[in-house]
């Protein structure tokens, strides 16, 4: 069989599998959210400050995606959140097959928000279906303002872009409005949110925007 054939027939039984795990979080009321980025944009850091805004008031489960260890899934258990890892093992990737185990292990009764960190990649992450409602993608100052150009998959399939860092912004070579330009092109209407997860400057915009989406999962109960 031809690479490109086979490769349409994975990501079709990957893409019937996300449906049908994100069907039963439907069936709950869970929103769920895909956070993708290259290695050391921020996204563990995102996930730690979300559960400290939003853990007393909502029910979080967090899955930790990393090709090996579990330093980031202990960092986020620190903030008292319900945290899985899942090891790929060399897969730069996760996919709905990679999920199963995990999402059998999720409360799902007694859920309200599952947030997925993927792999540290901006390629492969954004072929592979998740049982989530939203794909958020977070981009660093210093990793440059030309991402889009050379990874245009990522930033098409993105719901929300987080341009995270911005405390170097007076260090750095990143231009904030020409990456918005290139990116409103491959993703029309797409969300910005510039903050910086250290500082927490800009954190409030992220947290209300997950909020809004909670909320709107709430009311289709």
């Amino acid at each position: 069989m031809p690479k490109l054939a086979l490769m349409r027939r994975v990501l079709a039984s990957n893409d019937a599998l996300a449906a049908a795990q994100r069907k039963e979080l439907d069936r709950h009321g869970v929103l769920g959210i895909n956070i993708m980025s290259g290695p050391g944009a921020g996204k563990t850091s995102l996930v730690e400050r979300t559960a400290e805004a939003l853990s007393g008031n909502y029910r979080m489960q967090v899955i930790e995606g990393d090709i090996q260890g579990d330093l980031d899934a202990r960092r986020v258990a620190a903030k008292g959140v319900r945290c899985i890892q899942i090891n790929t093992q060399g897969a730069c990737h996760l996919d709905g097959l990679m999920l199963g185990p995990a999402m059998g292990e999720i409360d799902i009764e007694n859920l309200d928000l599952l947030l997925i960190e993927n792999v540290g990649n901006l390629v492969c992450p954004a072929e592979f279906a998740l049982p989530v409602h939203y794909n958020v993608t977070v981009i660093s100052t210093p990793e440059g303002s030309d991402k889009p150009a050379k990874y245009p998959l990522m930033f098409s399939k993105s719901d929300v872009l987080i341009i995270n860092k911005i405390d170097l912004l007076p260090f750095v070579d990143f231009n904030v409005s020409a990456l918005k330009q290139a990116v409103r092109k491959l993703r029309p209407g797409i969300t910005f949110i510039e903050m910086s997860a250290k500082t927490g400057e800009g954190v409030e915009k992220w947290v209300a925007w997950l909020e809004q989406k909670l909320r709107g999962r709430r009311r289709k109960q």
